[in-house]
């Protein structure tokens, strides 16, 4: 990637540079981004494929500045949503330093991760392998695991880490900071993100749905912003939101019983909007219906896939 280094005040042998987090669907990329940035950016659940787009976000430290793309599950796509979603994160490999590829020991998936393998060997960077979930398999099998992806190609490193649990994350940033050139850093300090706030309002809604809802409510949902209106110097928050269903009976189940699980969505939401943005939010939820959107390359476009 060719980006002029801004010149901001940074110390001698200061390293900067970008890593590519490169996985399976439900690998837990997202999880480890929030726990090697100490706050989330990447919106997480249980679900696969929950991350769409392609995050950035930034590290810093008095010796480096980590600059990740979270990028959505690599995974054998069947539809023009997926398509895209997978396009996404194979594009994002060229643009890295270092890929960082994040592999799930307690549940592989053989077939997704040989889509990252031919596509680290095509690009031919410095990669590094976190096992991830190493709290849900004992040290046999773990063991097992780093024999058998040693085989598959060769790492720079190998680091068995815990992202919900921080184990051997420290170790992991420090190999990671190893591994960038010198230079300056790209972001100001206060940096965490290129996203605009829009955008992570519009994610918070849409993980509550993946956490709340089963079968195919996630998959068929999107989520845009209407109105994002701060007043009060910054202290409150006005927010419409607009979720977008593919059919009508499903706006029914997402609006639930007496609208019980909107509210509960909204409330959700709304609590973790204020965590992050630090004031007060007035959130307001909408449901319409896009009919068949996954397929649509308007709607597509239009909910910024």
């Amino acid at each position: 990637m060719q980006i002029d280094r801004p010149d901001f005040p940074h110390p001698e042998n200061f390293r900067s540079g970008f890593v590519a987090l490169f996985g399976a669907p439900n690998a837990g990329k997202s999880t480890l981004l929030n726990r090697i940035l100490g706050e989330k950016i990447s919106i997480t659940s249980p679900k696969p494929q929950t991350t769409r787009n392609r995050i950035l976000a930034v590290r810093h430290s008095p010796s480096a500045q980590l600059v990740f793309f979270d990028t959505p599950g690599v995974h054998k796509a069947t539809n023009l949503l997926n398509v895209r979603i997978v396009e996404t994160a194979l594009a994002t490999v060229g643009d890295a330093d270092v890929v960082l590829v994040v592999a799930d020991v307690s549940r592989p998936d053989p077939e997704s991760e040989m889509l990252m393998v031919k596509k680290i060997r095509a690009d031919k960077k410095p990669v590094v392998l976190a096992l991830n979930k190493i709290d849900l398999v004992n040290k046999t099998k773990l063991l097992e695991l780093i024999d058998q992806w040693s085989q598959v190609h060769s790492f720079d490193d190998i680091v068995p880490v815990s992202a919900t649990q921080g184990t051997q994350v420290d170790r992991l940033i420090a190999l990671l900071e190893e591994k960038m050139p010198v230079g300056p850093p790209f972001f100001p300090e206060d940096a965490l993100t290129d996203q605009p706030e829009r955008f992570i309002a519009a994610e918070m809604i849409r993980e509550k749905i993946f956490r709340l809802t089963g079968e195919e409510i996630p998959y068929s949902t999107a989520v845009t912003i209407d109105e994002f209106k701060a007043e009060k110097s910054g202290s409150l928050i006005r927010i419409h939101a607009s979720i977008h269903m593919e059919r009508v009976s499903q706006k029914g189940i997402i609006i639930g019983k007496g609208g019980r699980l909107l509210k509960t969505i909204g409330e959700k939401s709304r609590l973790d909007m204020e965590r992050f943005f630090g004031a007060k939010i007035f959130l307001k939820l909408f449901v319409r219906v896009q009919k068949n959107w996954r397929k649509d390359t308007r709607a597509l476009r239009k909910f910024g896939y």
